[in-house]
């Protein structure tokens, strides 16, 4: 089919899912399927719609459309040494693109370089109406709708269906080196803090089990002063990509000890926070601004942790027993809540697109 014709096609599906209140169930690899609240409604597939329509290694800018795989999209960048620069996590060979900016999250590299939404440029989307809306553009200085394209980060989908995604890239480092150092918890924090603090091209971080890693990242002068500087022991390249690989895709051993009534929970916390007092198994990254906590206590006493020491706890995994009711993303207040349903109204009045994908009445 060709691409007009599926975007047509597409149109027709959403007009009728309005004027009946059927629910329509966007979906791309499937990839991130157990992220987020229930999944409800027929799915509307987004594979059909794939391909780089622009990319000029010149202008650091990529657009392609919504179901191009997230692999072909790395592959195209990396003959150019360059990169998507959160480093977006799979968590499968099916992962698209626009499935990528949908889920909103980032791999090991958010503190150094910026979040999904940070580098979208422009978005093609397709309202509740099946009209199809075009914001931002192709360009880094082009401003107009900027933010109405960023809206789509994260959004899981709630807000419209994207055709298209044109987005910034950056190029590799030139060289990549990482160390560990053996050291607890409240150490690696302020050590991390007094490093962040400092002209080093650290580039990821992460802590669990009495030993800190530091990825660094840049020109060869650059990571070869930082490491003389730093000390520590260096880690082997392969044995490091392993590493990274494994906390970017939760394939590492930390992340497969969830009981079935337990939970992984993602804190985001200041970076000077002191390591949690709690029970279970705990990782950080980020800087210390992410904190991975696997643990059967109930989702009350893991979100007042969380408000106590000035972040808030998202449910990320869980084991098949343990309690989804109280929501999985921290309740919104009002006025912020209220900010995103008139989105939600604007977007998607009659509530087709993944209805409590986000939150249970969304």
């Amino acid at each position: 089919m060709e691409e007009d014709d599926i975007v047509a096609d597409w149109s027709e599906r959403i007009r009728s899912a309005t004027a009946t209140g059927h629910v329509l169930r966007i979906r791309g690899g499937g990839t991130k399927d157990w992220y987020g609240q229930t999944l409800e409604g027929e799915i509307l597939d987004t594979r059909a719609h794939r391909g780089i329509i622009a990319y000029d290694p010149a202008e650091l800018v990529i657009t392609a459309r919504a179901g191009t795989p997230l692999l072909e999209i790395e592959a195209a960048l990396a003959e150019h040494d360059q990169m998507l620069p959160f480093e977006p996590p799979h968590f499968g060979a099916q992962a698209t693109f626009g499935g990528c900016i949908a889920a909103g999250i980032a791999g090991p590299r958010r503190p150094a370089t910026g979040a999904p939404r940070d580098f979208v440029l422009g978005a093609v989307v397709m309202n509740g109406h099946g009209q199809v809306l075009h914001f931002g553009g192709q360009v880094v200085k082009n401003v107009a709708g900027y933010d109405v394209s960023r809206l789509m980060a994260g959004s899981l989908g709630t807000l419209a269906l994207i055709l298209e995604l044109s987005v910034k890239v950056l190029p590799r480092p030139k060289v990549e080196a990482t160390l560990k150092f053996d050291m607890n918890g409240t150490d690696a924090v302020r050590k991390l803090n007094e490093w962040g603090g400092r002209p080093l091209p650290v580039t990821a971080s992460a802590w669990r089990n009495g030993t800190l890693a530091l990825r660094l990242g840049g020109a060869e002068a650059a990571v070869k002063a930082a490491k003389s500087v730093l000390g520590g022991e260096v880690v082997d390249a392969v044995e490091a990509e392993r590493f990274w690989g494994g906390l970017r895709e939760q394939t590492d051993p930390f992340f497969s000890a969830i009981a079935p009534m337990a939970a992984l929970w993602r804190l985001a916390l200041p970076t000077i926070t002191e390591p949690l007092q709690l029970p279970g198994a705990q990782l950080m990254e980020w800087g210390g601004g992410q904190r991975w906590w696997i643990t059967d206590t109930d989702a009350q006493t893991v979100r007042m942790s969380a408000k106590q020491a000035g972040g808030h706890a998202t449910i990320f995994r869980t084991g098949h027993g343990y309690d989804r009711s109280a929501g999985v993303f921290t309740p919104l207040p009002a006025p912020l809540m209220k900010i995103h349903r008139g989105l939600k109204a604007a977007f998607d009045p009659a509530r087709v697109f993944n209805r409590g994908r986000l939150y249970p009445d969304f």
